[in-house]
């Protein structure tokens, strides 16, 4: 059994938690996920908010030729992934957009004519 971890072991990411919670309170607000297998790391998702993802990027200082980008195996699924150092420990955004299938963007077309 694996000893218990102090939540002292997560001060870099929970900082940077309060940090941007002062400097970009105007931003919009991602999925925070901070976890005892990786302690010092801050996880920012978005969710169909690629706006919201480019946004965060910006005020990070994350250049976009940095930014991975990749599609899920069922081809339905746009991934940005970015990393950069904040406070002391990593900060990973991540953002997961649905692709439309063909239907879906004819459908819209045909809707604006």
């Amino acid at each position: 059994m694996t000893p218990s971890m102090p939540l002292s072991a997560m001060a870099a990411p929970l900082m940077a938690l309060r940090i941007f919670e002062d400097l970009y309170r105007h931003l919009p607000a991602p999925c925070v996920s901070i976890s005892t297998v990786y302690p010092d790391l801050l996880e920012l998702s978005f969710y169909d908010d690629a706006e919201g993802f480019e946004t965060w990027c910006q005020a990070l200082g994350i250049r976009p030729r940095t930014v991975r980008h990749s599609v899920h195996s069922d081809g339905r699924t746009s991934v940005m992934k970015a990393v950069t150092n904040y406070s002391g420990g990593p900060v990973k955004l991540i953002c997961f957009t649905t692709i439309p299938t063909v239907d879906e963007v004819r459908s819209r077309a045909g809707a604006v004519s």
